[in-house]
């Protein structure tokens, strides 16, 4: 079963472009990774949502060592509000099997 990771990005009030610019840079690596099955940015203009899906735990793992992140740290330094709040994810099935989880 997939792990679906949600991750809550705040940047400082002025720095919602230096961190979008980030992920820009970093999000065709982390495409290429093993098990990268999305990996998709969203924004309500105070926040970044980054809503991935990794095909294993142990992908997962390794994305989180992996040199885009620590590149995207690197990118954004000293323009987040606070630290991410990242959420892995357990699915919980609901009516149709398409439109119930994150595909």
């Amino acid at each position: 079963m997939p792990v679906i990771v949600v991750a809550v990005i705040v940047p400082k009030h002025d720095k919602m472009q230096v961190v979008l610019n980030a992920f820009a840079t970093v999000s065709p690596k982390v495409h290429r990774e093993q098990g990268c099955e999305l990996y998709a940015a969203h924004t309500d203009g105070d926040h970044v949502v980054m809503v991935e899906r990794w095909t294993t735990q142990e992908d997962l793992d390794a994305h989180g060592l992996a040199a885009p992140v620590m590149e995207l740290k690197m990118l954004w330094d000293g323009s987040l509000a606070k630290e991410p709040e990242i959420l892995v994810l357990e699915n919980v099935p609901l009516g149709d099997a398409l439109k119930g989880a994150i595909q």
